[in-house]
C-alpha cells in the first residue's frame, strides 16, 4: 500500500493567496499533504505537469428543479455539468422543485431524489414564504444551509413572495435558529406596476422588459432586507445583485456592523443590455441585464472586494418556455453552473483578477461565508475536492458542449477559458475531459460545520 490513496503530482495550486507548484496527497477522501515532491506513493496518481489545480467550485445558489420538475433540469444532468465546469458542491435552492422545499417533508423527498443520482456534494436553501414560519424549526432541524425569500413575484405559483411581514418575521426567527436568509431583493410593487403598463400598451419588447426592471426597483429592496436585517440581528446574504450602487449599500451597512453580504452572477459580469436584446429570450433574467455603464461600475466593485461571492444562478427551462415574441411575460432565467469559472478565466487578465481571486470568488468565500468547514481550500484536512485545469485551452461555448438536459444558454457563443480535464470529488474522479466516470454517484447532503 502506499502513502496515500491518490497523489495529483507537480501541479501548480491555486491558494487563497498564490499558485505554488506543488504535490497534493489525497488520504480518506480528504486532503493529506502539500508540497514538492512528496514522498510515498499511491494507488492512483495523476501527472499534473501543465495544469493547474482550483479548489472545486462550490457555487451557492443553483436550481435544478427536482422533484417534480426534472423535464426542466434534474439532479443527473445538472451536476454532471456543474462536475464538467469544475463544480464539487452546490447549494439548491429551494423553488422550481414541486413541492418546493419549505417544510421537514419536502427537504426529505429532495435528499431522497438526490440519493445516488448527485454526482456532486450540496446543501440545501429552505424557503421562507408566507405561512411558512412554523416549519422554519423543521427545516433547521435537518441541516438546511439557510433560507430563500423573495420580495417579488417568483414565477412559480407554489412558491409565493415574503411579504414585509413575513419577512420580519421570517428573519427574526432564523436569527434565533443561528442561519441566514437569502433574499431576491427587488421592489415588487413598482416591477410589477411597470409590467403591467407595458402588456397594457403592447410593449412586450426585450427592451419593454428591461425599462420594467429599474435599478431603484433593486436598490430599494436591498435597503428594506438590510434595515430588517439590522433590527433582527438576522443574518442576510444578497443574491445575485446587478448594480454596484446596491453592493455599495451592503457595503456601508457591513461598516456599521451588519451581517450582510452579497454575491453577483457572470451574466452581470459578462452581457450588458445590448447582449439581452440580441439575444433575446435566452438572456432574459431577474434582476435583468444592465447598460455598459453599471457593468463596468459592478466590475470596480468586485476588483475593490466588496463582491466576494460570484454565483451562477443556473436558472434552466425547457426550450418551450423560451420561445415566443412576448419578452415581458416569457419565462426568465440563465443556465450557467456549467461555465461559472471558464467564464470568468476568460476575462480574468484582461480584468486584473488573479487566479487566487478567482478561486476565491467561486470556491473558498461561499465555504468561509456559509460556514463549510471541510471545503473550499486545497490544504491538509479539507475534502479533497479538486478541479485539474488546463489554462492553456481557450475556446468559444458552443451548444454541443453542454451537458444540461437542454444545452441551451445565453453563454453560447461566448469565449471560455480553461479545460476542465478531471473533477475529483473527496478524491474519487467524477467527470474526466467532459464524460461522467463509470460506477455509483457518491454526492451527499452536507450541513453547516
Amino acid at each position: 500500500m502506499g502513502t496515500f490513496d491518490v497523489l495529483v503530482r507537480g501541479a501548480r495550486v491555486v491558494g487563497p493567496d498564490s499558485v505554488t507548484r506543488a504535490d497534493i496527497g489525497i488520504l480518506d477522501g480528504r486532503i493529506a499533504a502539500v508540497g514538492t515532491e512528496l514522498v510515498g506513493g499511491a494507488g492512483t496518481e495523476f501527472d499534473a505537469s501543465g495544469l493547474h489545480v482550483f479548489p472545486g467550485v462550490v457555487d451557492p445558489h443553483v436550481h435544478l428543479n427536482d422533484p417534480g420538475r426534472t423535464d426542466w433540469e434534474g439532479l443527473a444532468t445538472g451536476t454532471a455539468a456543474f462536475a464538467a465546469g469544475g463544480g464539487t458542491c452546490f447549494f439548491d435552492m429551494p423553488l422550481n422543485a414541486s413541492p418546493p422545499t419549505i417544510d421537514g417533508a419536502s427537504f426529505d423527498l429532495k435528499v431522497a431524489a438526490a440519493r445516488g443520482v448527485a454526482l456532486v456534494d450540496f446543501c440545501l436553501w429552505g424557503g421562507l414564504v408566507p405561512g411558512s414560519l412554523d416549519r422554519l424549526d423543521e427545516l433547521a432541524g435537518r441541516g438546511v444551509i439557510g433560507f430563500k425569500a423573495f420580495m417579488c413575484n417568483t414565477g412559480i405559483d407554489d412558491f409565493e413572495r415574503a411579504d414585509d411581514q413575513t419577512l420580519f418575521e421570517g428573519m427574526e426567527r432564523a436569527a434565533q435558529l443561528g442561519l441566514p436568509v437569502a433574499v431576491h431583493a427587488e421592489n415588487e410593487a413598482i416591477t410589477q406596476e411597470l409590467a403591467a403598463r407595458a402588456q397594457a400598451h403592447g410593449r412586450h419588447a426585450m427592451g419593454d422588459y428591461l425599462a420594467s426592471r429599474p435599478v431603484a426597483a433593486e436598490l430599494d429592496a436591498v435597503a428594506l432586507a438590510i434595515a430588517i436585517a439590522e433590527e433582527t440581528g438576522c443574518s442576510l446574504h444578497l443574491v445575485h445583485l446587478s448594480t454596484a450602487a446596491a453592493v455599495l449599500r451592503v457595503d456601508d451597512a457591513r461598516a456599521r456592523g451588519v451581517d450582510v453580504t452579497c454575491e453577483t452572477c457572470p451574466h452581470y459580469l459578462l452581457l450588458t443590455d445590448e447582449d439581452a436584446e440580441r439575444i433575446g429570450a435566452l438572456a432574459k433574467c431577474s434582476p435583468p441585464l444592465r447598460p455598459r455603464a453599471e457593468v463596468e461600475a459592478l466590475w470596480l466593485e468586485l476588483l475593490a472586494g466588496t463582491v466576494p461571492i460570484v454565483a451562477s444562478d443556473h436558472s434552466p427551462s425547457p426550450p418551450e418556455l423560451k420561445q415566443g415574441e412576448d419578452a415581458v411575460s416569457i419565462w426568465g432565467g440563465i443556465s450557467g453552473c456549467q461555465t461559472l469559472r471558464s467564464s470568468l478565466l476568460a476575462v480574468s487578465d484582461r480584468r486584473g483578477v488573479s487566479l487566487a481571486a478567482v478561486a476565491s470568488l467561486t470556491a473558498t468565500a461561499a465555504c468561509e461565508r456559509f460556514g463549510l468547514s471541510a471545503k473550499g481550500r486545497l490544504e491538509p484536512g479539507f475534502d479533497a475536492d479538486l478541479a485539474l485545469v488546463d489554462l492553456r485551452h481557450e475556446s468559444v461555448l458552443a451548444a454541443d458542449d453542454l451537458l444540461y438536459r437542454h444545452p441551451h444558454s445565453a453563454f453560447v457563443g461566448a469565449p471560455l477559458r480553461g479545460r476542465v480535464v478531471q473533477t475529483l470529488l473527496r478524491g474519487q474522479v467524477v467527470i474526466r475531459d467532459g464524460v461522467v466516470a463509470a460506477g455509483p454517484r457518491h454526492g451527499r447532503l452536507i450541513t453547516r460545520g
